[in-house]
């Protein structure tokens, strides 16, 4: 009987989707962790050598699930043009959806467009407006390169993903481990209730203070957008 060897072999994929799942399942021995040691360091190297170019960049987050038709694809389409006609560079995460959106109208504005790929076994494949992208194995690499390059940040509806995005970046201005950069959430019927539960929660019980709510601004304008992104840029 004869066997199929693509369905007896996992594919690159599924191998490399098992990468941060092992690394983070439990404890290894020593010379597992230097070999995920070493596997991390390297995808920063490829990271670094990847994303060198010149400019201000924006990062934008959003999810991979709204498609071509949906206000949300709209409007960060919108937002990717008009950031690439004002000189910025527009970096995503690279794949479909708000992904997409972003740097197809950076494309459209005869800008840059870079994307940070994760390789996952469904949903995030690369989207088609990408003038360079890399690809990693590891969330958290991945989102020190969305963080990184950027001089601004937008946040489009999303899922846990673009929660974690936001939140941690939040994290990082407001620790004071990366500089006070703009950072604006585009959708306000979508984060509306999630405002008003930082408000009325966090606030409320003291566990941020009230000015923390300044490090974030809620639009739904592109051009309101874009005015507090470049009203907060910092001089260098």
């Amino acid at each position: 009987m004869s066997i199929d060897s693509n369905k007896s072999r996992p594919s690159l994929l599924d191998q490399a989707s098992h990468v941060e799942e092992a690394f983070l399942a439990t404890k290894q021995d020593r010379a597992v962790n230097l070999e995920s040691a070493v596997r991390v360091f390297l995808e920063f190297l490829r990271g670094f050598e990847s994303l060198d170019f010149a400019g201000r960049c924006v990062t934008v987050f959003g999810s991979a699930r709204f498609g071509e038709e949906h206000p949300y694809y709209q409007m960060a389409r919108s937002l990717g043009r008009r950031l690439a006609e004002e000189g910025f560079v527009v970096m995503t995460g690279g794949g479909p959806g708000i992904m997409e959106a972003a740097n197809r109208g950076a494309k459209e504005g005869g800008g840059l467009s870079l994307g940070c790929n994760i390789r996952l076994p469904m949903e995030q494949k690369p989207n088609p407006y990408l003038d360079r992208f890399v690809e990693f194995e590891h969330f958290f690499v991945r989102k020190v390169m969305l963080v990184k390059y950027s001089c601004a940040f937008v946040v489009m509806p999303g899922g846990y993903g673009t929660l974690d995005e936001l939140f941690e970046t939040l994290t990082l201005i407001q620790c004071g481990k990366i500089d006070r950069f703009p950072m604006v959430a585009m959708g306000t019927k979508f984060w509306g209730p999630i405002r008003q539960f930082v408000s009325q929660s966090l606030v409320a019980e003291q566990t941020i203070s009230p000015e923390d709510l300044d490090l974030i601004h809620v639009t739904d304008s592109v051009d309101e957008a874009l005015a507090t992104i470049r009203n907060g840029l910092p001089e260098q």
